[in-house]
């Protein structure tokens, strides 16, 4: 194989165009591997470590465009090249806006009226991007990552003092009036208010309170870093205090990995004695403080969305409590009948499990659900008990893998638009004689796949011929993140999935607990 690349000096595309382009890279004939980054320090070290480096690289600084292609011959690298340079000159010049301001203000001039910005810049510019928005009166969505912690600290600051929201760095999801932005779903309106310090699970906790009735008032992202104890919970308490004095918010939900302990007073401290009912999914936390706080605290997204919308819906605290524990419980028993019938049919080789994400905080949720009940889980984004992966690309006993930490994402799209890595492990994972169940999400809505079943669906049918071949069966798991009035309609998609011999549970932590069951049956036989 030839490494093959060029550096463009001074040429900025932002990362949803690099996004795009690099997907077209990707699926070309004979393209075993390739990226198109900016040349920041951190991706010239991740395109090292995945052999696409050379010698170029080392003087390109982070305003230069990297594009590097692995294939069979040096000829086709140049020609591989020089299309994806087409493709990239041709999705600029033919952007749907006819006129793109070259700064803020000549942006502000074209629309007065507005009160909201989305930065996507090189993580060096983007904190300064963010301040001139905050000191013009706009809210703020920093989708840019390589923001350092201090310059977070600062415009997080600088924005609670001018009740306005910084939603990032690093923010990928938010609904805002209605308004899906970044990687979000269409969702009913209506009066449950989100604060999420995590994109995934602000999309399932949304999705699911729609997809049972009840709507969305507001939305609001923070980014990972917010609750931790440097950053204060800023954005948090920010949000929770906009949803307070939100009329049309009655029921409030929070979303994180659990906060700081000092973040945790000050966020119980916000809500408490506010007349407004608060519903906590704090992943992994201890719910002892909530409780005497007299909040609501759950184990799983599903659960705290649930009981979101019961209560929106005219239940009490206690009748939601009861009824969507009930209701947990019901599918639990359905799903241990369901594992009995998968584990009957496995082969004695056959023990593992094999789980393989496009969301980060699924990832979080599986793991904090399953640790004590099955042994031996390892990870690229390790929590509680589970061991760091010693290589994310070869799976070892139980793995539950993240094909959103960097080391897949760099020079390439995002694991939720570009399903070339995971499909590629989805077919390793079926050969493997010692797979058990595969556990695999798939998340819809704005940002995401525009046709997911095209790239898919082949590939469930050849998993599933694959092991066949070898004699075996392999039950696929999956939860499907969405709304029927996403662009891909997630009805349809279950439904044509479900065809594939795949079986589909409602939200994440119901798929975690099916396939937690297959092993630990599979274990004891």
């Amino acid at each position: 194989m030839v490494v093959k690349g060029f550096v463009r000096k001074g040429e900025y595309h932002d990362s949803v165009t690099l996004m795009r382009v690099a997907k077209f890279l990707s699926e070309q004939a004979g393209v075993s591997d390739s990226a198109i980054v900016m040349a920041t320090e951190e991706n010239k070290h991740v395109l090292s470590a995945a052999g696409l480096a050379f010698p170029e690289i080392r003087n390109a600084v982070e305003t230069d465009l990297i594009m590097v292609v692995k294939v069979e011959s040096a000829d086709k690298a140049e020609d591989l090249l020089a299309e994806a340079s087409r493709e990239l000159k041709a999705r600029n010049k033919n952007s749907e806006i006819s006129y793109q301001p070259k700064s803020l203000d000549s942006a502000l001039k074209i629309l007065p009226t507005a009160n909201f910005a989305l930065i996507s810049v090189a993580g060096r510019y983007a904190g300064d991007e963010a301040m001139k928005a905050l000191q013009r009166g706009l809210h703020v969505m920093l989708f840019s990552d390589n923001v350092s912690i201090e310059k977070e600290i600062e415009l997080k600051t600088y924005a609670a003092s001018k009740d306005l929201l910084v939603m990032g760095p690093d923010a990928g999801t938010a609904i805002i009036n209605g308004v899906p932005l970044a990687f979000a779903n269409n969702v009913r309106r209506g009066n449950v208010g989100i604060v999420a310090a995590s994109g995934t699970g602000l999309q399932e906790a949304s999705t699911l309170i729609s997809n049972y009735g009840a709507g969305i008032s507001q939305a609001i992202g923070t980014g990972g870093r917010d609750v931790k104890e440097k950053v204060g919970g800023l954005m948090f308490l920010q949000a929770v205090k906009l949803l307070l004095d939100d009329p049309d918010t009655k029921v409030i939900l929070l979303i994180s990995k659990p906060p700081h302990e000092s973040v945790l007073k000050k966020i119980i401290a916000a809500v408490k004695n506010t007349g407004k009912p608060v519903i906590t999914t704090f992943l992994g936390s201890d719910p002892t403080p909530i409780l005497k706080a007299g909040l609501i605290p759950t184990i799983t997204l599903d659960e705290g969305a649930w009981k979101a919308a019961r209560m929106v819906m005219g239940r009490s605290a206690a009748e939601s409590v009861l009824e969507v524990n009930q209701d947990i419980s019901r599918t639990r028993a359905q799903l241990d009948t369901t594992a009995a019938q998968l584990t009957s049919t496995l082969a004695k080789t056959q023990q593992y499990l094999r789980a393989l994400y496009t969301g980060g905080t699924y990832v979080g949720e599986t793991q904090v659900l399953l640790n004590g009940k099955i042994k031996n889980i390892f990870s690229n984004a390790p929590w509680g008990e589970s061991k760091i992966a010693l290589d994310s690309m070869k799976s070892q006993f139980n793995t539950i893998i993240d094909f959103g930490e960097d080391e897949f994402t760099v020079g390439r799209p995002h694991p939720m638009i570009d399903f070339s890595l995971r499909n590629r492990r989805i077919l390793e994972e079926a050969r493997d004689p010692e797979t058990a169940v595969l556990l695999l999400d798939l998340v819809l809505g704005w940002g995401a796949h525009k046709d997911p079943l095209a790239e898919l669906i082949p590939v469930l049918r050849e998993a599933q011929t694959i092991a066949k071949t070898a004699g075996r069966q392999l039950p696929i798991v999956m939860c499907i993140t969405g709304t029927d009035t996403d662009p891909q309609c997630r009805s349809r998609v279950v439904t044509a999935i479900k065809e594939c011999g795949v079986i589909v549970v409602e939200s994440n932590a119901g798929a975690a607990y099916l396939v937690g069951k297959i092993v630990q049956s599979v274990r004891q036989s």
